[in-house]
């Protein structure tokens, strides 16, 4: 896969399952999250540093580490998304969102 080519979240998760899918299943939900949560840490430090590089990295390794969890979870997340944004901001139902800043989302 080259820099170039598009990558959905559909192939994502596909190409997740393809690397990792036997080792992730064994690990189970519970296992999976604990190394979510470690990634989301590390994004946290990389968001305090000035290193765009490393920054990235970290935001690629939680993205992989999610899709990893709805593979095991048996979450479509391509479905999921756009069941929940598809038609818009799921609080006020309009492609740019018109709540309020201190409401969510």
């Amino acid at each position: 896969m080259t820099e170039q080519t598009p990558l959905s979240l559909r192939d994502l998760q596909s190409l997740i399952r393809e690397m990792y899918g036997a080792k992730d299943e064994a690990r189970g939900v519970e296992g999976t999250f604990m190394w979510l949560m470690e990634e989301v840490g590390e994004l946290a430090a990389a968001l305090r540093e000035d290193d765009h590089e490393a920054l990235a990295l970290e935001f690629a390794d939680v993205l992989a580490w999610l899709a990893t969890i709805a593979n095991v979870a048996g979450v479509d997340l391509d479905a999921a998304v756009r069941q929940k944004y598809g038609s818009g901001c799921p609080g006020c139902g309009q492609f740019l969102c018109q709540c309020d800043l201190s409401a969510k989302p």
